[in-house]
């Protein structure tokens, strides 16, 4: 498909068209520009764009002109079209977006999240909207509540739908999806096609229109790329050591997993580094305090995983540091390109264990250099035990880091203590 070059090519209604000229937009994106035809047929589409691609205006547009033709009056606690979030941060940002786009339309909205009050949630359905921005848990809570109910939901958008499954909330989904009406519009939007959004996205979609969106490449000739070559089982030893440089101010390390996340989150803390972890099994307060800590400089360090990343909006990160090497190289570079905003410089570490290899070989291939390795004499602080029968007198345990025969004399100890217990 051609790109369009102004939105008047797109067929919207002129209040939307008059609501893109004020916010100065003239020019729609690639996603924009593919979708919005195809979502104004009513067609289901499957939508895999990075935030930053304007996939809220590209399904947002739509879902408006078709709103704006309401038949009839709005239903006591119903909403013509739901859309769903993984994150507050992300559930305000959609609704923000949509009213500006419906500043010249007679649309009804409300905004449903956790961590705040139900009343004022409750009130605003009271007369119905025509559209409901929502997180998945706290739009149970209302429905059990029976202050808001699905039966005339038309238009369903469920965003960042990778995340909502990192985040633990597919069942929510689904119980959710279980009370709309069979005949709707579905939309589904993932920056990623793990096998769960591939699946997700077969059990509600019908017949779906797929629009794919690659951002464009962070450049990265800003960024000082460096490899380490450290054995996995010293990664969290020889991190400590790395964030003893004080140009290291302001830090994000990215793990591949949660669980791995939460160990290098504690060890570093144990370190005396300030820091917390971030992903998708935190609650919101948790989260909140994450961000906020890191916003305000409290927090020297965040380790995250890739997803929950996305959440992270901070201009002065000054260094990011890879613990594990993405799945996907792609993922490596929008990584990096958190230190490299609004024309800043920045730093990249990557800690590279052997095992890594295809790993680094992908992402080489996509950056189209090699990343340069930097020799480091950094040794483990804790040596490997021996087997028992060939350690010598003084050994480090390797559990606890602490001289066996140091060890011997407290057992002992304890159990002297124990027998006069007794």
């Amino acid at each position: 498909m051609n790109p369009s070059n102004n939105f008047a090519d797109l067929a919207l209604a002129e209040p939307l068209l008059r609501a893109l000229a004020a916010a100065g937009m003239v020019v729609p994106t690639p996603i924009q520009a593919q979708a919005i035809p195809a979502l104004l047929e009513g067609r289901d589409m499957l939508g895999i764009a990075q935030t930053g691609t304007g996939k809220t205006a590209a399904f947002g547009l739509p879902l408006l002109q078709h709103l704006s033709k309401r038949a009839d009056g709005l239903e006591a606690k119903s909403a013509r079209a739901l859309i769903l979030a993984p994150t507050r941060e992300l559930a305000i940002q959609i609704d923000v977006e949509l009213r500006k786009f419906a500043k010249f339309l007679g649309i009804r909205h409300a905004l449903v999240f956790g961590g705040v009050g139900h009343q004022p949630q409750i009130r605003a359905m009271e007369k119905g909207v025509d559209i409901l921005v929502a997180t998945p848990g706290r739009l149970l809570d209302h429905i059990q509540a029976k202050a808001i109910r699905l039966d005339r939901v038309a238009h369903l958008v469920l965003d960042e739908a990778d995340r909502m499954l990192d985040m633990g909330f597919v069942r929510d989904v689904m119980k959710i999806v279980a009370m709309l009406p069979a005949q709707r519009q579905t939309l589904l939007f993932s920056a990623t096609m793990p096998d769960e959004v591939a699946q997700l996205s077969r059990k509600l979609l019908k017949e779906p229109i797929r629009v794919e969106v690659t951002p464009e490449v962070v450049t990265v000739e800003r960024i000082e790329q460096k490899l380490y070559r450290v054995a996995t089982a010293d990664k969290r030893h020889f991190l400590i050591d790395l964030l003893s440089d004080a140009a290291m101010e302001r830090v994000i390390v990215f793990t591949r997993t949660k669980h791995g996340a939460d160990r290098v989150a504690e060890h570093l803390a144990r370190g005396g580094v300030a820091t917390l972890a971030l992903h998708g099994n935190k609650s919101q307060g948790a989260r909140q305090k994450a961000l906020a800590g890191f916003k305000d400089g409290s927090l020297r360090v965040l380790v995250a995983t890739d997803i929950a990343a996305r959440g992270i909006d901070v201009a002065d990160i000054t260094h990011v540091v890879n613990f594990d090497l993405p799945d996907e190289p792609e993922a490596y570079v929008h990584r990096i390109g958190r230190t490299a905003r609004a024309g800043r410089s920045g730093m990249a570490y990557s800690l590279f264990d052997a095992g890594e290899t295809a790993r680094l070989k992908a992402i080489e291939r996509l950056i189209r250099r090699p990343i340069p390795e930097v020799a480091t004499n950094f040794r483990p602080s804790i040596p490997v035990a021996r087997p028992a029968k060939d350690s010598p007198r003084g050994e480090l345990s390797a559990r606890e880091g602490q001289p066996m025969q140091e060890k011997s004399k407290k057992n002992r100890w304890r159990g002297q203590q124990r027998r006069r217990a007794a």
